[in-house]
């Protein structure tokens, strides 16, 4: 085979591999006895396995929201590892934010996608703004603040076709939640995206805390 051949050829996809459940939830969704996320926060389980996930929200995407590498200097000399941060959700009210660490970049990648997954939770949805009042679930119902290390956001419920007004990475986890239309505000270092997630993460989820 010619080298032009070679750089031709697609990419090769490694198949995914069939969940095989090793948690009672896990056989219960597979069996189709539980077929809903709001069965299993309703009833209180503990989500073990990313296949429950997978299965129930067979619409969630994940995005790697950032990657770095850690050192550390130990006796035998400086000792590597890679981080990932993933975030996962169906764009419909539901986002988990994990994080993963190894020796190679996409193992870290892995532990911190399967790690999103286990984390995914609910996010209320509404029409909280006064200048829409379409009672359709484009945006947070009522104004929201959260906190993760030095990072506050505050997300504000804005009317129907204005967008994520946002930086970057906080639109791109607001769109995996599943919100169209809001303003924010945020302080602290947002750059560090470790405590901007927490911080997105927790503001989300007082959508049911003050609901």
């Amino acid at each position: 085979m010619s080298r032009t051949e070679q750089r031709s050829r697609p990419p090769r996809r490694e198949p995914e591999q069939v969940w095989v459940p090793r948690t009672k939830l896990g056989t219960l969704v597979a069996t189709e006895k539980i077929t809903t996320m709001k069965e299993i926060y309703e009833n209180g389980y503990r989500i073990q396995e990313a296949g429950i996930i997978k299965k129930l929200l067979p619409g969630i995407k994940t995005e790697v929201i950032d990657v770095g590498i850690v050192q550390k200097q130990t006796t035998n000399g400086e000792y590597t590892r890679f981080k990932a941060l993933v975030a996962a959700g169906d764009e419909n009210g539901w986002l988990g934010i994990g994080q993963g660490k190894s020796k190679q970049m996409r193992i870290a990648i892995e532990k911190a996608t399967n790690q999103a997954y286990l984390n995914v939770s609910p996010v209320k949805l509404g029409c909280g703004s006064w200048e829409c009042r379409c009672e359709q679930p484009h945006s947070v119902p009522f104004k929201i603040r959260g906190r993760g290390g030095s990072v506050t956001i505050e997300v504000i419920p804005g009317p129907r076709g204005l967008g994520l007004v946002a930086g970057g990475n906080i639109r791109n986890l607001l769109k995996l939640a599943g919100l169209k239309d809001a303003w924010t505000k945020s302080t602290g270092s947002t750059n560090t995206m470790t405590s901007t997630s927490r911080a997105v993460l927790d503001c989300l989820r007082q959508t049911f805390s003050q609901g």
